[in-house]
């Protein structure tokens, strides 16, 4: 079997698992989890082969033209790369992972056939996304992600969270996606062709007239659909959606889509020098206001999302610079560290009944509940943080040395002013990151509960025993216990997570070639912001234990019975009417609250872009909707209204003579037939008399 073939087959497995699964779902139910796995882990399998055959070599090219349209062609183009080949590997791996824990995840859930054949439609885009070679199939895929997604962030549709949430997520991207379709036809239009190997050429040549403002319009879809500012605001309230969505959605797949878009597309972005600033500025504001709100978050799943806005902000910062190689490499290593923080924190909620931090932080024995979660969740939160020998150290390293050399002036086409503005940016985040890492870390699992109980028996001893006891004696009846096979998928990610950084000298072979090994100025600096971060914040929660003994938190825990999908629906529904929001809690024992002092309030918040947004946009809107309606009900329906009177006025007088009675129509008959007789008299009188 070619390449070639093996290539169609990556995305179309899926597509045809996602079909049967629709057609069989309610009718064979034993078939959904087969259906919904094998066609997944089939296409990773395939991936891998492609990824062999190539081999971090010549591209491999394939193309039939889809249809003629007189002008610029559509093809059916693959184009593979090393990039292509390695991100397709890391789908089909964060997909089958997602659906192997799906299954334990989400085993009573009564839609789980429709999630499960969402799941791999949106698997089988991504990979079409990823092998395309020709930008118009590209969109194809692009567009029913950000559909799937929809279907997906709004699976628990019975919770207004959820629904609002899945309708936020789908506009804020289509609002990006009309300029990116515009510039999609502008850049086809200047290049003849939407192939992405002659649009590489002709920008080579100097074919671009208008490169800035083509690129301009490409980074407002990207910064739709990689969750980039201004327009990341929908990726922290996704989060109301189940959580393997989470770890697939919005770790390695439609988020990375847009970062990956770039970098099959850099020369177009180096050829503007504007363009780069711009792309420079907003991963530099991405990167550290992201960090900051991620502080302050009391949800754990929304700050893993804030999380994720920050990491892509490094990968963008790294296309700034004009380093590909780095942004893809933070890409995959971010993927599978992510995604396996999002499914640790499917454990923890499961486990706590709660997505509560401030609640967490007061549940003694936590950690030994969840032993997995616990070791596979650390590993994560050390690659996050980008700390030595984890992966996510050397991908990291890789995005600040790339900044380092663009702001230094080793880099020809970049200008130094971007480089400058993503090191400065980047390191500010890696110390923020470290921070907010350990702060989960230690607000999940390590309650000053247990500890104060044994030092300084009374009251407190007994209520964090009685606590302690009743989870303990839920969890040995099963409540809140996971499926194997959830703990099964952490193992699996955990290893990525840690050793994948170990292939930075032999990733650069399938990359461009360009050295991806930490500098020394980059990774003294780096790593020593991450480790003052992490120490000043384990000296700040050490402070702040004390508040958490006296002010008892934690009453939003759900009934640990049901399912891990239904004990996270109720959590996430319960937060708000607890606390008075859905992304803070008002805990004087948070080291957050403490570190950020008076920004917390913001920072929580996001800085109030929604607040700004619903000012700018949203009201005016509404505004003249109202202003339209009132014109189409009072002014257009009355010329209508008028129109209808007059031919009603006259049915009226019509209606009057119709009396069914038979003498007076005999007798109108006859009135009238003398009228017309004397007519026709008269008439004939005068015309004899002229």
């Amino acid at each position: 079997m070619t390449t070639t073939t093996l290539a169609v087959l990556v995305p179309l497995l899926p597509a045809l698992g996602a079909l049967a699964g629709l057609l069989l779902g309610r009718r064979a139910p034993g078939f959904v989890r087969p259906l919904a796995i094998l066609p997944t882990l089939t296409a990773g399998v395939l991936a891998v082969l492609v990824a062999v055959r190539q081999g971090g070599g010549a591209p491999v090219d394939a193309v039939r033209e889809l249809t003629p349209t007189g002008s610029v062609p559509i093809e059916l183009a693959l184009h593979i790369d090393g990039f292509a080949a390695l991100v397709a590997i890391l789908v089909g791996l964060v997909a089958t992972c997602v659906q192997l824990y799906s299954t334990g995840y989400l085993r009573d859930d009564p839609r789980y056939p429709s999630y499960a054949a969402i799941v791999s439609l949106f698997t089988s885009a991504m990979l079409l996304v990823v092998y395309s070679g020709d930008l118009m199939v590209l969109l194809v895929g692009w567009e029913i992600m950000g559909i799937c997604s929809y279907f997906l962030v709004g699976h628990y549709w019975e919770t207004p969270e959820a629904r609002a949430a899945s309708l936020k997520a789908f506009l804020v991207t289509k609002l990006g996606d009309v300029p990116f379709l515009i510039g999609l036809f502008a850049l086809a239009t200047e290049t003849g062709s939407f192939r992405i190997t002659r649009i590489l050429g002709a920008v080579a040549d100097g074919g671009l007239d208008h490169p800035t403002l083509i690129a301009l319009l490409l980074l407002a879809g990207v910064a739709g659909k990689s969750a980039q500012f201004p327009l990341h605001t929908w990726l922290p309230d996704a989060m109301a959606g189940p959580t393997p969505v989470s770890a697939l959605i919005h770790a390695a797949t439609m988020v990375a889509a847009g970062v990956y878009f770039i970098a099959r597309l850099l020369p177009v972005f180096t050829a503007s020098r504007a363009a780069l600033i711009v792309l420079a500025l907003m991963a530099a504001v991405t990167m550290a206001g992201s960090a900051l709100a991620a502080l302050a978050q009391d949800d754990i799943k929304r700050v893993l999302a804030y999380s994720t806005i920050g990491q892509l902000g490094y990968m963008t910062g790294a296309l700034a610079v004009g380093e590909r190689g780095a942004a893809v490499f933070h890409l995959l290593a971010h993927g599978a560290f992510k995604a396996l923080l999002f499914l640790a924190a499917g454990v923890i909620i499961h486990a706590a009944g709660t997505n509560s931090l401030a609640a967490m932080s007061r549940m003694p024995g936590l950690k030994s509940r969840v032993p997995d979660a616990y070791w596979t969740m650390t590993v994560a939160l050390l690659a996050l943080a980008a700390l030595p020998p984890f992966s996510g150290f050397f991908s990291k390293e890789a995005v600040l040395g790339a900044a380092e050399h663009a702001a230094t002036g080793h880099e020809g086409p970049v200008p130094g002013a971007a480089g400058w503005i993503v090191l400065v940016a980047g390191l500010f985040t890696a110390l923020l990151t470290a921070a907010y890492a350990t702060r989960l870390w230690l607000l999940t699992f390590h309650s000053p509960l247990g500890r104060a109980a044994a030092e300084e028996p009374g009251p407190l001893a007994e209520a964090a025993a009685g606590q302690e006891a009743a989870a303990e004696e839920a969890h040995a009846h099963g409540h809140g216990k996971q499926p194997a096979v959830m703990n099964l998928v952490l193992w699996i990610l955990a290893v990525p997570s840690l050793a994948f950084g170990l292939a930075v000298g032999t990733i650069p072979d399938w990359f461009d070639g360009h050295s991806l090994n930490p500098t020394l100025t980059t990774s003294v600096l780096g790593t020593g912001l991450a480790l003052v971060g992490g120490l000043v914040t384990y000296g700040t929660w050490r402070h702040t234990t004390a508040m958490a003994l006296r002010v008892p938190l934690g009453a939003v825990a759900v009934n640990r019975q049901e399912g891990a999908a239904a004990v996270e629906a109720e959590a996430i529904t319960a937060h708000e009417p607890a606390y008075g929001d859905i992304a803070a809690a008002p805990d004087p024992a948070d080291p957050g609250r403490l570190l950020l002092g008076p920004l917390h309030r913001h920072a929580v918040s996001g800085f109030h872009l929604d607040a700004v947004y619903s000012a700018l946009f949203v009201r005016p809107v509404q505004l003249a909707a109202k202003v339209v309606r009132f014109l189409d009900r009072e002014v257009v329906e009355s010329y209508v209204r008028a129109a209808a009177v007059l031919p009603r006025w006259c049915g009226a007088a019509v209606r009057r003579a119709q009396t069914g009675n038979v003498q007076t129509y005999l007798s109108a008959l006859f009135a009238g037939s003398a009228v017309l007789a004397l007519a026709v008299v008269v008439l004939a009188h005068l015309n004899a008399g002229s």
